[in-house]
């Protein structure tokens, strides 16, 4: 209970009744001077509805058991608030029994509270979300991410390389820097009993709209003896009054009884089977020769594709049957809401990868000749004679740079034999390049995405002359750079100690000078003949990590775009809470009751909308991985000094487009007990899960009569 600290707080509904007629406020009450207002029943005698709340007559034909709402919002029954549009206006105020004004010209209620009571009236007024529609209202705004990544660095592996290592290494001294600053930071105060109750609150915003609805369709049995209802046997008689319809009924009894079991048992063999040969293809996509060792799926962007969907296959059927589970609870819980729209999001982008995968698949079939020409030309004139030409050139002073004759020479040789023998390789190929672009053709039609990841394998194979040369000049460059500051520390008197890892002094005899001497001339002036080759290759290097760069955005576009999450982003903001806010506004009109009344207060309680930077949040991480990886100042001296720059590891590329997948993929025996198991009944205890990912308060819930609400029609009524 909270405590009492002179404010009346009335929770109201915008969208209650604003007639003149005389009614009877039922809600919550949270304590002597909070109350929550669910609905107004009109016509009707507080005494009798109350009666009727004690007994549960307004609570009867409930679909789910009416505890679990009980449990979830805190409270052990309904009141009786009080009364509305009173023929004779109050004499006397009474906290358990308030007197509210309504006017259809006004869309808030005018309490009666006269100054002597030393009261402050604060109106709490919201907007019931439907929970048919899947509106619900949450401190915490809405994941569209799976949170079980705990194992995500065993999923994808060890990390390979060292400028990832340092970025783990600097974020775990961030973590420990966080820490420390917790020592020196100011106490903060401990919640306040309304602050603690605000996630029970939120719960009973959420629930109010389908308990209003099952209280208004039970109005009518207020005050009156409700009839008896039909026995079994007394439907069935009446059902089955003309031989047409006990026809239909026996037909329906066998279909349901009989042969729906068996479609539905080899439908979920079927869908076993399917998991059996995807988990063999999952396991032959992740296994490692050695532990530290990359997986084919780390190496191919097609198994990678694959693997993806393979994995969304797996979980769909334990998404649907989350889904499906639902039905068997109050609407009005909102544990499954991320569940749906990371499902459907993932249906909508396999639909949309699908539908383009077959216009592309078809224009790709039809021309694969002319596709497969253009591509030979393009590989033709860019990877073999293009560079042949530029190798040419480069032995050849370019613009005017004088470079060694001899060292160019050798270097130009040495690369142009390679690549004639990669262009007779190729040449031995091209008569089967339109049967592959017509394989590739074929592979669209399981989407856009296969095509788009073959090519980027595609362009890796095609180019893998350009990234050896790239190796090799950068390994010369690298070698003949150390070798350079080497010598020079031989004349400075230094040497590095490599135990150390430091410059130490040290004495060198002449002979030593003079050879130190002659190798650095050499060295430093065949250094610009290198450094053009190097410059060349790394280029072309950078530029085909620019195109593959673009092949993982359409994937990731493809994969993990937020569509389904956007569409109900315009459509309906209600579904995609991104928290709450309270917002002071001023009463548009002003009634006789409210004259006599203190200052009241009317505070709008609104829903916050995701915003598009939470619902693109796997982008922007994505970017800011990339600016890290190629941008470092770490990279950048890699690339000046010639020492190898890693791609970025696909565990820091991929991981977005696993965001909606589980970390640890579902068993055998797990699935098929999860697609087997029988239905739950709607009986139960409350759940006590929380609604909108808020967690269940500390105090002790109360507890309800299994049964109560649920008893049988028969019952008499109260007058």
């Amino acid at each position: 209970m909270l405590m009492s600290d002179g404010l009346l707080r009335v929770f109201w509904p915008y969208d209650l009744p604003r007639s003149s007629s005389p009614g009877v406020i039922v809600g919550w009450r949270n304590s002597e001077l909070d109350l929550f207002v669910l609905t107004v029943l009109e016509d009707v005698e507080p005494r009798n509805v109350d009666n009727a709340l004690r007994a549960g007559i307004l609570f009867r034909n409930s679909p789910h058991p009416i505890v679990r709402i009980f449990t979830l919002c805190g409270r052990s029954q309904m009141h009786v608030l009080g009364s509305t549009n009173l023929l004779s206006p109050p004499t006397s105020f009474n906290p358990s029994h308030l007197y509210v004004n309504t006017q259809s010209t006004s869309k808030v209620p005018q309490i009666y509270c006269p100054p002597g009571t030393n009261l402050s009236v604060q109106v709490i007024m919201y907007d019931r979300p439907h929970p048919t529609r899947m509106e619900y209202m949450s401190l915490h705004p809405i994941s569209l991410a799976l949170g079980d990544k705990v194992a995500a660095l065993e999923k994808f592996g060890p990390v390979s390389d060292k400028v990832e290592s340092e970025e783990e290494r600097e974020k775990a001294r961030g973590r420990l820097l966080v820490e420390k600053l917790k020592f020196h930071t100011v106490v903060k105060h401990a919640p306040s009993q309304k602050e603690q109750a605000l996630p029970l609150i939120i719960n009973q915003v959420n629930c109010a709209y389908e308990m209003a609805q099952l209280m208004h369709k039970n109005t009518h049995l207020i005050g009156i003896r409700a009839k008896r209802s039909m026995s079994v046997g007394e439907r069935v008689v009446e059902s089955a009054t003309t031989l047409w319809g006990f026809i239909v009924l026996c037909l329906a009894h066998v279909f349901w009884q009989w042969i729906w079991p068996v479609i539905t048992r080899v439908f979920v063999i079927g869908l076993v089977c399917h998991r059996s040969v995807a988990e063999i293809v999952l396991q032959v996509l992740e296994w490692r020769a050695r532990p530290d060792a990359a997986a084919l799926k780390d190496i191919s962007a097609t198994a990678q594709q694959v693997d993806i969907r393979l994995q969304q296959f797996c979980y769909w059927p334990i998404q649907y049957v989350k889904l499906r589970q639902r039905k068997d609870n109050w609407e009005s819980v909102t544990t499954s809401h991320p569940d749906y729209i990371r499902f459907y999001n993932s249906l909508w982008l396999v639909a949309n990868d699908v539908i383009i995968g077959i216009a592309l698949g078809s224009y790709i079939i039809d021309n694969a000749n002319w596709v497969a020409s253009q591509i030979n030309t393009v590989l033709t004139g860019w990877t073999v004679e293009g560079l042949q030409r530029t190798i040419s050139w480069l032995m050849d002073w370019p613009a005017g740079l004088k470079l060694n004759n001899e060292l160019a020479a050798f270097l130009g040789d040495l690369f142009l034999w390679v690549i004639e023998n990669w262009a007779a390789c190729i040449a031995n190929l091209q008569p089967y390049l339109p049967h592959v672009i017509y394989i590739v053709g074929c592979s669209s039609f399981a989407g856009a995405s296969m095509p788009i990841a073959l090519f980027s394998d595609l362009l890796s194979i095609l180019t893998v002359h350009i990234y050896s040369f790239y190796i090799a000049s950068a390994r010369i460059f690298n070698w003949q750079l150390t070798i350079i500051i080497s010598l020079f520390h031989l004349f400075r008197g230094k040497k590095r100690n490599v135990l150390r890892n430091r410059i130490d002094s040290c004495d060198y005899d002449l002979d030593q000078l003079l050879l130190g001497t002659i190798l650095f001339t050499v060295l430093f002036f065949l250094l610009p003949t290198v450094i053009v080759f190097y410059l060349t290759f790394a280029s072309a290097r950078m530029l085909i990590i620019t195109m593959k760069a673009g092949f993982d955005t359409c994937l990731a576009f493809l994969n993990h775009f937020p569509l389904f999450a956007l569409m109900l982003r315009v459509k309906d903001s209600r579904r995609l809470p991104g928290g709450i806010r309270f917002e002071l506004r001023d009463a548009l009109t002003k009634g006789s009751i409210e004259a006599e009344s203190p200052a009241v207060s009317y505070i709008h309680l609104e829903s916050i909308p995701l915003p598009l930077r939470a619902m693109f949040d796997q982008y922007f991480q994505l970017g800011h991985r990339l600016r890290k990886h190629y941008l470092a100042p770490r990279v950048i001296f890699c690339l000046m000094t010639g020492r190898f720059v890693p791609p970025i590891h696909r565990r820091n590329l991929y991981s977005m487009q696993y965001s909606m997948l589980p970390a640890r993929r579902a068993g055998m025996a797990e699935v098929w007990s999860m697609l087997t198991q029988p239905k739950k009944g709607g009986s139960g205890s409350g759940s006590s899960g929380s609604v909108g990912g808020m967690g269940a308060l500390g105090n002790p819930l109360p507890k309800v009569p299994p049964n109560f609400g649920q008893g049988d029609v028969r019952r008499r009524g109260h007058r």
